[in-house]
């Protein structure tokens, strides 16, 4: 099979430089399109410069319609309103859309799905092998022990991060709530400010803190009646997630029409 040809979404940004990256580093897979967004002052600029390599004379672009002629496949590590804005051309183009971005509401997931029943859509909130691994073990925690152990989640990002909590740790909190049998918006206390009164029995809750560089720590903690157990990642280089998404799209290609996540690319759906 020939080498996969990807659109890097955002290639502007620090994700999307990774991505860039990643996609040069590896085989398999080639760089066909850098999407930047309309009115950028990157436009026009050669990817990989912009990465740190060697100029690849791939050019930064607003028209994702031009740039997808060609193309398989969009690695999407953008915002919100841009992703929702490139669901509905992937999909008319056939791309594999490998969708990164966090944030989303419920009515943009809702266009995502929207989809699925014609286009391949690979979607997480945390593309590494170690958070999904994570993931598995805390829904498997969850489910062995009962409210006597209270959750809480904290998430740890760098100062730039404009969403929160983050994609991950709501992805580690589906995951608590899947394992006792439970609906997250039914039990999801993010923050706690002034006289909040005592925690309530079943609560899953959300801290977020931000600064400096920290690419993504986060820690699920079960706090029972004299003991606690903690299971963490930490992220060290923001390269992890863009490999795991280029795995991502080189696993998808070729898939039938549906929504996966990375649980499915890892064969840890089942756990």
């Amino acid at each position: 099979m020939s080498d996969m040809r990807l659109i890097v979404a955002g290639a502007g940004g620090r994700m999307g430089r990774a991505l860039t990256r990643a996609i040069a580093e590896s085989e398999g897979a080639v760089l066909a399109g850098a999407l930047e967004a309309p009115g950028s002052e990157l436009l026009g600029k050669d990817a990989g410069v912009l990465a740190g390599l060697p100029a690849n004379g791939i050019t930064l672009s607003a028209d994702l319609w031009a740039l997808s002629k060609d193309a398989d496949g969009i690695l999407d590590f953008t915002v919100p309103a841009a992703t929702i804005a490139n669901v509905a051309i992937a999909a008319q183009r056939g791309l594999v859309h490998v969708i990164g971005t966090t944030g989303l509401s419920g009515s943009d997931d809702a266009v995502i799905k929207s989809v699925t029943n014609r286009a391949v859509v690979v979607q997480s909130g945390n593309m590494s092998l170690g958070v999904n691994l994570l993931a598995a073990v805390v829904k498997r925690v969850a489910k062995a022990l009962d409210q006597s152990f209270d959750i809480e989640i904290v998430e740890t990002h760098h100062r730039m991060k404009i969403d929160a909590p983050s994609g991950t740790a709501l992805m580690l909190g589906q995951a608590a709530a899947a394992g006792r049998g439970v609906a997250l918006d039914e039990h999801c206390v993010r923050g706690r400010d002034g006289i909040t009164g005592a925690r309530q029995p079943g609560d899953i809750g959300f801290a977020s803190l931000r600064g400096g560089t920290a690419a993504g720590d986060h820690s699920v903690s079960f706090l029972g009646p004299f003991e606690r157990l903690t299971l963490s990642h930490h992220a060290e280089d923001r390269m992890l997630f863009a490999h795991g998404a280029l795995k991502a799209a080189l696993w998808a290609h070729g898939k039938k029409p549906g929504l996966y996540s990375m649980a499915d690319v890892l064969g840890l759906a089942d756990i």
